[in-house]
């Protein structure tokens, strides 16, 4: 049994979503929430919830119990840049470059499996 939650077009760089998500990865639900509370990182409460509506879908949909709920994965994907066009970063040389706003898309996928915490 798998159950997914997706948030997307989030006003945040993947990279720093990456950052927060390799400390959660693989690990059962209840200590990934608790991990979640403590990092002091933007990303930390965003991955929460989608964790939250993972495992609440999990738990509606296929009757899982909580305590037996892991992480199989976690995807950051990125989504559309916004360029601004009237706004600019100076360069080198006396150049000017675009500002971008980047975004991106979180998947959390949970699963009953046991196996998933040995890899």
């Amino acid at each position: 049994m798998e159950a997914k939650a997706k948030i997307r077009f989030l006003r945040m760089s993947p990279k720093k979503i990456r950052v927060v998500a390799d400390t959660i990865k693989r690990t059962d639900v209840n200590t990934a929430l608790t991990k979640l509370k403590f990092i002091n990182k933007a990303a930390s409460l965003h991955l929460s919830k989608v964790l939250k509506s993972a495992i609440n879908n999990a738990t509606k949909n296929f009757g899982v119990d909580i305590d037996k709920l892991y992480i199989k994965d976690i995807i950051i994907d990125s989504g559309s840049v916004l360029k601004y066009a009237k706004r600019f970063i100076p360069r080198a040389f006396g150049r000017a470059s675009q500002i971008h706003k980047r975004t991106s898309h979180i998947t959390v996928i949970v699963t009953d499996n046991k196996t998933v915490r040995s890899k």
